[in-house]
């Protein structure tokens, strides 16, 4: 006679935060709080006062979570369906609130109970273990978990799972001799970093120089050492951004074609690391500048945060201010280079500036609704204040502001500061030709559907584009 010993398995308990989920669901509704309600942010601390469990219930119901697209790790979720076709009984117990949990465990229909923390027991570590052990007995159970809090269980489980662990969790757990499988289905790497710090948006930060360029000082040392150091400055705070802007946006980013697969979105990174690290930087940006830097470019990286900073929050979700945002957020640049380096700005510099990089934020958010309504989608866009039938004016409206860039150039040739620059002005002619090309074509291109990044990015690895560039600085080089 054979025993079927797949009936005879113990329940198979599975963790959700970190373990089922690449993520934690506490720092997930803490990171959609502060994003819908920023001015609300004593709240959590007056439920946390009441206990941990009285924060999680808090930030449930005070936030919304699309359960569909959360990161869930699916070398795990495969584990518990070959569990399942053997019929044993498969059970999600973990610390976040029972809300939450049910609505995760409806969506995947894998678990046949749920044990959860409510207002009152925050189901962590020995809680946890103590009610499993009260429902299943000691060793009446499987566990798979990845934290230190996990320990516990694992002491009173059968057979122990461990998915991706924390540091020092998968030694611990060998300790006690039961652990079964240890799974490695997500380890954080250097590249995953990389992309989330976009260190290859440090390239926009080179508008730093365009203040020594117009002054025609770039062949002095000690003030292209200055922007050299601001240069890197900067780009410690807008990386300090984009990790913030990727915590806040998570909810978003995971309903987006692309950017679903970004680091924190995907789970990739922890929610912790990033709430680390974009302080980190942001602290090494400003030591450096008040240490390195005149004071007045300490202030104006300051203006660039608070403004990047109301753009993430609330700016980006209307229309016309998003893009008159960006169009800011530019120039501050070509401004904090001037302040690096104590040099003046000119009304020129900053008139050309505004229209080009509004034209250019207009060809992003042109590209963004060309796809939407490609899809088929006529609702305003998610995170935006725009709907698909808007194209046709952003198209206008941002062709315009490209062609009054190029009447600015044309201004700027017959200024008398330019005569005083310049030995041969008339030459910059040749460069409104040039401009007028590439803003057409870019705008062109915009239309066809081929601008699939950020067009300075794009501009950076656009062969033409680096053509018509360097024939745009000859004719200023001709012209000095």
């Amino acid at each position: 006679m054979t025993v079927d010993n797949t009936a005879l398995a113990p329940p198979l308990v599975v963790d959700l935060d970190g373990t089922l989920l690449r993520s934690d669901l506490l720092l997930e509704t803490g990171m959609a709080f502060v994003r819908h309600k920023p001015l609300s942010l004593f709240k959590p601390i007056r439920w946390l006062l009441k206990g941990k469990a009285a924060l999680k219930e808090g930030l449930a119901k005070a936030t919304h979570l699309d359960v569909t697209v959360l990161p869930y790790d699916q070398e795990v979720i495969a584990l518990i369906e070959r569990e399942r076709v053997k019929g044993r009984t498969i059970v999600l117990a973990t610390a976040s609130h029972i809300s939450l949990a049910e609505r995760i465990a409806e969506h995947l229909q894998l678990f046949d109970q749920v044990l959860a923390s409510n207002s009152e027991r925050n189901l962590s570590s020995h809680k946890k273990r103590d009610l499993l052990v009260e429902l299943y007995g000691a060793q009446g159970f499987d566990y798979i978990g990845n934290s230190l809090d996990d320990i516990e269980v694992w002491k009173s489980a059968r057979s122990a799972y461990v998915v991706n662990p924390e540091s020092g969790v998968e030694r611990r757990a060998a300790a006690h001799g039961n652990v079964k499988q240890v799974i490695q289905s997500n380890t954080p790497g250097l590249n995953h970093w990389m992309k989330a710090l976009r260190l290859h948006q440090w390239m926009k930060n080179a508008l730093i120089f365009v203040p020594l360029f117009a002054a025609h000082q770039i062949t002095n040392p000690l003030l292209v050492w200055q922007g050299l150091v601001a240069f890197l400055l900067f780009g410690l705070c807008a990386s300090s951004v984009y990790l913030l802007n990727d915590l806040l946006d998570l909810a978003d980013d995971r309903h987006h074609a692309s950017k679903r697969n970004r680091p924190f979105a995907a789970g990739r990174l922890s929610i912790k690391s990033g709430l680390i690290a974009f302080p980190a930087f942001l602290a090494t940006a400003f030591i450096g500048a008040l240490l390195l830097l005149p004071w007045q470019f300490a202030a104006v990286l300051a203006a660039y945060y608070v403004l990047t900073l109301a753009y993430s929050l609330s700016l980006k979700r209307h229309m016309a201010i998003d893009v008159i945002s960006l169009a800011i957020l530019y120039t501050v640049r070509i401004i904090a280079g001037a302040a690096a380096t104590s040099l003046e700005l000119t009304f020129w510099i900053l008139a050309f500036s505004m229209f080009i990089f509004l034209s250019l934020a207009l060809v992003k958010r042109y590209a963004e609704l060309r796809d939407a309504r490609k899809k088929g989608h006529t609702e305003k866009t998610r995170g935006r204040g725009y709907y698909p039938d808007d194209l046709e004016m952003i198209s206008s409206l941002g062709a315009s502001s490209g062609y009054l860039a190029v009447m600015v150039l044309a201004l700027y040739i017959h200024d008398q500061s330019t005569n005083a620059l310049y030995s041969h002005p008339q030459v910059i002619w040749l460069a409104c030709p040039l401009l007028l090309f590439w803003i057409t074509r870019i705008w062109m291109l915009t239309h066809r559907g081929q601008m699939h990044d950020d067009p300075v990015v794009f501009a950076v690895r656009d062969r033409i584009s680096l053509m018509v560039g360097a024939l745009f600085a000859l004719v200023f080089w001709i012209a000095a």
